[in-house]
């Protein structure tokens, strides 16, 4: 017998079998799958019809049909409103696939047909044929979505193989099973096959009519139990809702007897649940009632998670997820030191006070992580509502425990670390002052009797271990700071910065960016340009962000170009991050006259301010420009008044304050600039003005002046002393108060700078000005040499 072979375009086919002699109608939207059907009707309308192994694949190829199909002739194809096209189909015979001969712009395929055996009408095709249909009316009787029109045309045909065919087209067997049904061409072994599922297919319909009796049933219960639930309603109502709301008042009552409360909780509960019991389960009341229970009887009341007391593990988890920040650790393992000596001792209120991103909220988790507390975070950014803090009263509609009772709700345990964050950034409003109400919550001697307005009973707050977080302390109220133990974290030094980086940035964003079978590597002069050059922070929240865009610039840099390797220089950074955001001042390149240079602290760290003066022929006018501050304005004019007072010792003309116009500035004027610490700086550059004698421009200064030329201490000396370092100044002079400040200043600063005392501005003047120009004050040689020894003591 020959066989026939054909060369067909191939349609893959989703869930569906197409067997021959049946007429099927189904949906094309695939490009490819109109390609080969419009390439059908081009020609002969024979088009070869295979089921995808994969009914989600989108573009499937060769491997993914299955290699026996059918050949079918196209009848009539109809384009449907959706921009869809119908096609209707009329299968000829099986067929397999022997060759691929082409895959674009739609598969072809060499087909080579499949004879079924031919035989005649005997005994035993009329014993498959009866078979067949008597399993299949079994199947049909269970059935309730298969049409009487069906089953009389199955019941109608007398030859097995169509017979068969017929019945795996219209029984919805699995896609396996349908495809078994078609490569099956021996027509006995394809009619037991199918006796077999049908059997099965029988047996399930059976069994999912028994659930669906089941279910039915349970419904109907549930509708009944609705409808005399319904009825009980209505006949407590007329009772007075007395034996219906009893079990729930009763359940209450359970619970609050086994409470580990104290003895006044559980007898204000009690009474609650008495006037609860009395209340008509319908009543709003009854809700808020409701609610309440529910809130206090879920409060930890004596739940308690077991504290860590080992040293050694809680320094090394603090040494393991931060850099630096000495003071806090050493604060912690303090603290850690006294509970393990004293159990139940009172723990401190710390608050960390730093600028943005220098790790104040990750290092609390560390904390709660090396005690083996509980972790909490409550914002108070924005906060200007008491009933945040307090709670509402259960009167009001929709009243709820405040923030702290919610975050001990949270935490599930009585002893948990909360941690209050941006306490700085709290306001006030005709609501109340929510800061006022943490001053109970934060003392150590009230928070053990608690009580929040919503909650109403006492509630134990003396194990919870608060710890506070602010960026500056100037809107904190003397009252809440009072009960707080301050530690800063000042900004981090460059040196810092780089093992951070090192250490946790450039790992943690590989991770994250999915770098992590790639080899991705900073060099160290390519972290310290990120550092100076990209960003200007005193933390390393900025920081984060630029290594984390050259992740991600990296990994689609390994993605273009197939590499498994890629080194980041400091030459190419800039096509990562692009040209430099930041430059730092350096010192000036000669020694100037009227322009010295002061130090300032912002809340990213420390920076160099340059103040420039200049002195013109006038009536005495004072302009100071730069967008100045009011304090600053009133540290210029302090220093032209005490100038005046000593014009005559400094050789300047006594009446140059008439005859002289005077103009301040401070480059930068769209920066706001404010602060006493620039006192000794304005003085200095008048007087170099006013005598023509240069500043040094290898000196930096900082200190606030009086009226009598003393120098008074200042603020932020190590971030000060950091941004001189980055300008390359050599020599600070610093306030002689502010000595002691001097142990927080690295010491690789401390070695490169030569760090001078004052304690008048004769002291300032003697180290700044050069010998040119004419002598500026006529002092006793001895004065001026002890002066300058005294100011040098130091190094």
């Amino acid at each position: 017998m020959n066989k026939k072979e054909y060369i067909l375009p191939l349609l893959p086919l989703r869930g569906l079998v197409v067997y021959p002699h049946m007429s099927v109608t189904f949906d094309i939207g695939r490009e490819t799958s109109n390609q080969a059907l419009k390439a059908a009707m081009d020609s002969d309308k024979m088009i070869f019809l295979s089921a995808q192994m994969d009914m989600e694949l989108d573009e499937p190829g060769i491997e993914d049909v299955y290699q026996i199909g059918t050949i079918a002739s196209v009848k009539q194809i109809l384009k449907l409103p959706n921009g869809t096209r119908r096609a209707l189909v009329e299968g000829v015979s099986r067929a397999v696939i022997k060759e691929l001969v082409s895959a674009q712009p739609y598969m072809t395929v060499r087909a080579s047909e499949i004879k079924c055996p031919e035989g005649d009408y005997d005994i035993t095709d009329r014993a498959f044929v009866r078979k067949l249909q008597e399993e299949f009316e079994k199947y049909f009787t269970s059935c309730q979505s298969m049409t009487p029109d069906v089953f009389l045309s199955i019941m109608a045909v007398s030859d097995p193989s169509v017979l068969a065919d017929r019945i795996a087209s219209s029984v919805n067997f699995p896609i396996d099973i349908k495809q078994k049904a078609l490569e099956c061409a021996d027509v006995y072994e394809r009619a037991e096959l199918l006796l077999v599922e049908l059997a099965r297919e029988t047996e399930v319909l059976k069994i999912e009519e028994k659930i669906s009796r089941r279910v039915q049933k349970q419904v109907e219960e549930n509708q009944k139990e609705y409808y005399l639930r319904e009825q009980l309603k209505a006949i407590q109502k007329e009772l007075g809702d007395k034996d219906g709301i009893s079990a729930e008042a009763k359940a209450y009552r359970d619970k609050i007897k086994a409470l580990r409360a104290k003895k006044e909780v559980k007898e204000k509960l009690l009474k609650d649940a008495d006037r609860f019991e009395k209340m008509q389960s319908s009543s709003a009341d009854s809700a808020v009632m409701r609610n309440y229970f529910d809130t206090v009887l879920s409060l930890p009341w004596n739940k308690k998670t077991k504290e860590s007391f080992d040293i050694n593990k809680a320094s090394e988890v603090l040494e393991r997820d931060h850099y630096g920040l000495e003071k806090v650790k050493q604060r912690v393992l303090e603290y850690l030191s006294v509970h393990s000596l004293k159990k139940n001792a009172q723990g401190p209120i710390l608050c960390l006070v730093g600028p943005p991103g220098v790790g104040k909220t990750s290092i609390v988790k560390s904390i709660a992580e090396s005690l083996g507390r509980k972790y909490v975070r409550i914002s108070l950014g924005g906060i200007h509502d008491e009933a945040d803090i307090r709670g509402h009263r259960k009167t009001y509609i929709g009243a709820m425990e405040g923030r702290i009772m919610d975050a001990v709700n949270r935490a599930g345990s009585k002893n948990p670390l909360m941690l209050l964050d941006e306490i700085d950034k709290m306001g006030a409003d005709y609501k109340g002052d929510p800061a006022a109400a943490l001053l109970e919550v934060l003392d150590a001697e009230q928070n053990f009797a608690f009580r929040d307005h919503y909650i109403e009973v006492p509630f134990d707050l003396s194990d919870v271990l608060f710890i506070t977080t602010a960026n500056t302390l100037d809107t904190v109220s003397r009252p809440l700071l009072d009960r707080m133990e301050v530690i800063e974290l000042s900004g981090y030094i460059e040196d810092e910065k780089f093992n951070i980086v090192k250490k946790y940035l450039i790992p943690k964003q590989i991770k994250r960016n999915g770098l992590e079978d790639k080899k991705l590597t900073f060099t160290d002069e390519a972290v310290h340009d990120i550092i100076n050059h990209y960003t200007r922070e005193a933390g390393v929240r900025n920081l984060e962000r630029e290594i984390g865009s050259v992740c991600r610039k990296a990994a689609k840099s390994f993605l273009e170009s197939g590499k498994k390797s890629l080194r980041i220089t400091q030459n190419t950074l800039i096509t990562y991050l692009g040209k430099h955001k930041f430059n730092f001042d350096l010192m000036n390149e000669k020694n100037e006259v009227g322009v010295a240079r002061g130090l300032a602290w912002t809340q990213v760290g420390g920076d160099t301010l340059s103040i420039e003066v200049n002195i013109m022929a006038g009536t005495g006018k004072v302009e100071l420009t730069g967008k100045l501050g009011d304090v600053m304005k009133e540290s210029a004019m302090t220093a032209i008044s005490y100038i005046r007072s000593q014009a005559e010792s400094f050789g300047i003309d006594a009446s140059f304050y008439k005859t002289r116009d005077i103009h301040i500035h401070v480059p930068e004027g769209a920066v706001p600039k404010d602060g006493p610490s620039a006192g000794i700086t304005i003085a200095t550059a008048l007087v170099s003005a006013l005598t023509g004698r240069a500043v040094r421009r290898d000196v930096a200064m900082t200190g606030e002046i009086t009226l009598r030329g003393r120098v008074l201490p200042i603020g932020g000396l190590k971030e000060k002393s950091l941004a001189a370092f980055r300008a390359e100044i050599k020599t600070i002079i610093i306030p002689e108060k502010n000595i002691a400040d001097l142990d927080e200043i690295p010491n690789e600063i401390r070695k490169q700078i030569n760090f001078v005392t004052a304690d008048c501005m004769e002291a300032v003047l003697n180290e700044a000005l050069t010998d040119v120009g004419k002598p500026y004050m006529h002092m006793p040689l001895s004065i001026v040499h002890n002066t300058r020894e005294k100011a040098r003591a130091l190094n």
